[in-house]
């Protein structure tokens, strides 16, 4: 997840699609369009700011559930300079796929 922040903060669309791959696939096939087009529009409504905070920010694990091998973290959770909202980030669901965790939802 911290991963995906960090990646976030750079605006750094190659390591976004690899690890949201799963849920960008499903928002494909439901008309969203591409996942650099659909990350592309989420990076420019994330000011300066809150790009510099995602840089380095980290997940608070008591925050963090599991629920049957998938693991929800809500915007709660992470922790920067900035406070995130869930309509800014929204709540992430990751699994363990193969060799690595992904956004399945």
């Amino acid at each position: 997840m911290e991963d995906l922040l960090h990646a976030l903060g750079r605006g750094d669309l190659k390591t976004l699609c690899v690890i949201a791959g799963p849920a960008m696939k499903k928002a494909e096939a439901e008309g969203v369009g591409s996942c650099e087009k659909a990350f592309t529009g989420m990076l420019s409504m994330i000011s300066a700011k809150q790009k510099s905070a995602l840089r380095t920010a980290t997940v608070d694990p008591a925050k963090v559930a599991t629920h049957g091998g998938k693991v929800e973290v809500p915007a709660s959770a992470i922790r920067a300079s900035v406070t995130f909202t869930e309509a800014e980030l929204g709540d992430t669901v990751l699994e363990y796929q193969g060799d690595n965790w992904y956004v399945v939802d």
